[in-house]
C-alpha cells in the first residue's frame, strides 16, 4: 500500500488524469475495498482467518502492478478495483487474526499490529524515493515489491494462529476440557443402571442394560435453530466514527505527496518524504499506544490523538515552507496512529462468535471513508487550493474529540480483553 501512495503521482501522469478524476478512481478503488471487506469478514468467522489472509495478500500483492501498468483512465479504473478488492479482503482477514490474538494476550496489543504496517509504510516511503531517484518504471517497482510481497504471505502462512488454540491452552491450565473436544470425539458419557454397586460379574448377560437409554430430553431443552444475529448498535456506532478519522487518514495516504509537490514545489523525491514522515510517526505513536490504553483507556487515546492530529494537519495547510510541512504531517500521523486500532479492536471483542463480521462492518464503513475522503477533496480542488481543502478532515478530527466517548464500553462489560478463569486453591 506504501509502494501504492508514493507512486500516484506518477500513475497519475502516466494515464493523463487530474486530481478531480483521480478522486473518483480512489473512490472506485474505496467500492472494491468495500466488497473484499463485507465478503472476507463472513469466510474469516466460518473457515478461519488462517486460511483467508494467506489467499486475500497473494491476492492484494499479485494486483498491486496493474495500476502501473495503465495508460488509460478505463484501465487505471479497472485495476484500482482489484487492487482495493484485494486490499479489502487482507485488511479484514489481518485485523480478524489480531483479535483473536488479542483475546489470548488479556491487554491491548492491536496497536502494535497497526504498528508494524506502519513500518511497511516507512520502508515504501524510502524505497520508493530510491527507486524514483534512480529512474525506475512504475511497473518494474509496483512488480517487484508486489511479488516480494507474495512469496511473504506463502512463507509465513503455515505460522498463523489457529481458532481454538488458545482455548485449548487455557483448559490445560485449568484442568478442563475445552468444549470442542467433547462435541469432535462424539463418544456419549458411561450410564449406570439404577441400584448398581459394583461391576457386574462378565459372566452375566446383562441385556436390560444395553436398553437403558437417556430420557429425551423436554423441547425447551433442545438446541434452539442458528439464527442471524443483527449487530449491536455499538458496533455501527464505532463504525462511524471509525468513518470520520479514516477519512482524515485517507488524506494523508492519497494527497500528502502530491500536497508537496504540487502546492509547495517541492522534487518528487523530497514530496515522498511528506508520507514517509506521516508513516513514521504513525508507527512511533502504535509502538506506544498500546500502553497508554491499558493506563487510560481507548477514550483517551482517541480524544487526545485526534486533538493532535487536527492540530498537525492545520499546520500542512497553513504552511507554505517544506520543513514545516513535513513536520505537520509527522503531528498529524502521531496523533491518528493510536485511534483506529481502538475501533477494530473493540469491534472484534463485541462478540467472539462474530469477530470477523462485526469487524468488517467497522472496517467496511472506515476503509470507505479512507477512500471516499480523496475522493471528496479530489473535486474540491476544482475550485479551491489543496491546501485549503484539508480544513474539511481538521473538522473530522474535531468532532472525534467530542464523540470519542462512543468507544466506552457499558458498564456490564468493562473487563479486561480475555479474563483469566477463575481458580481455586484446591
Amino acid at each position: 500500500m506504501g509502494v501504492w501512495v508514493v507512486h500516484i503521482p506518477s500513475v497519475e501522469v502516466r494515464a493523463g488524469i487530474s486530481h478531480a478524476v483521480l478522486g473518483w478512481l480512489l473512490l472506485c478503488m474505496g467500492g472494491g475495498a468495500f466488497a473484499g471487506l463485507q465478503l472476507a469478514g463472513p469466510l474469516s468467522d466460518r473457515f478461519g482467518s488462517h486460511r483467508t489472509l494467506p489467499v486475500a495478500a497473494v491476492l492484494c500483492s499479485g494486483s498491486l502492478v496493474l495500476p502501473g501498468l495503465a495508460e488509460n483512465v478505463w484501465a487505471l479504473g479497472a485495476a484500482v478495483v482489484v487492487f482495493g478488492f484485494g486490499n479489502g479482503c487482507m485488511d479484514v482477514s489481518m485485523n480478524t487474526h489480531a483479535v483473536q490474538v488479542e483475546r489470548g494476550y488479556g491487554r491491548p496489543v492491536m496497536s502494535a499490529f497497526h504498528a508494524v504496517f506502519s513500518i511497511g509504510g516507512v520502508f515504501a516511503a524510502l524505497a520508493g524515493a530510491r527507486t524514483i531517484s534512480w529512474g525506475w518504471s512504475v511497473p518494474l517497482t509496483l512488480g517487484c515489491i508486489g511479488a516480494l510481497c507474495a512469496v511473504a504471505s506463502v512463507l509465513t502462512a503455515p505460522t498463523l494462529l489457529r481458532p481454538g488454540t488458545l482455548s485449548a491452552a487455557d483448559a490445560r491450565d485449568t484442568g478442563t476440557v475445552p468444549q470442542e473436544a467433547g462435541k469432535a470425539s462424539g463418544a456419549a458419557a458411561p450410564v449406570e443402571a439404577p441400584g448398581a454397586d459394583g461391576p457386574a460379574d462378565p459372566r452375566t448377560p446383562l441385556p436390560q442394560q444395553t436398553a437403558v437409554q437417556q430420557p429425551a430430553p423436554p423441547p425447551e431443552a433442545l438446541p434452539a435453530p442458528p439464527v442471524k444475529r443483527r449487530p449491536p448498535r455499538r458496533v455501527w456506532a464505532l463504525a462511524l466514527l471509525a468513518l470520520i478519522l479514516m477519512l482524515s487518514e485517507g488524506v494523508a495516504y492519497d494527497w500528502s505527496v502530491l500536497h508537496v509537490k504540487t502546492v509547495l514545489d517541492a522534487p518528487a523525491a523530497t514530496a515522498a518524504l511528506a508520507y514517509g514522515a506521516f508513516a513514521t510517526a504513525m508507527t512511533l505513536g502504535r509502538l506506544s499506544a498500546d500502553r497508554v490504553a491499558a493506563r487510560y483507556g481507548p477514550v483517551f487515546v482517541v480524544r487526545y490523538g485526534a486533538g493532535l492530529a487536527a492540530a498537525g494537519l492545520t499546520t500542512v495547510a497553513l504552511s507554505s515552507w517544506v520543513p514545516l510541512a513535513l513536520a505537520g504531517w509527522t503531528v498529524f500521523g502521531l496523533g491518528l496512529s493510536g485511534c483506529v486500532p481502538q475501533f477494530f479492536s473493540a469491534a472484534g471483542h463485541v462478540d467472539e462468535d462474530a469477530s470477523g463480521a462485526n469487524v468488517s462492518r467497522v472496517a467496511g464503513l472506515g476503509y470507505l471513508g479512507m477512500l471516499a475522503g480523496p475522493a471528496i477533496i479530489g473535486p474540491m480542488t476544482a475550485f479551491m487550493p489543496l491546501n485549503l481543502t484539508f480544513f474539511l478532515p481538521v473538522a473530522f478530527c474535531v468532532t472525534a474529540v467530542f464523540t470519542a466517548g462512543i468507544l466506552r464500553p457499558p458498564a456490564a462489560a468493562r473487563a479486561p480483553v480475555s479474563p483469566a478463569p477463575a481458580r481455586t486453591g484446591a
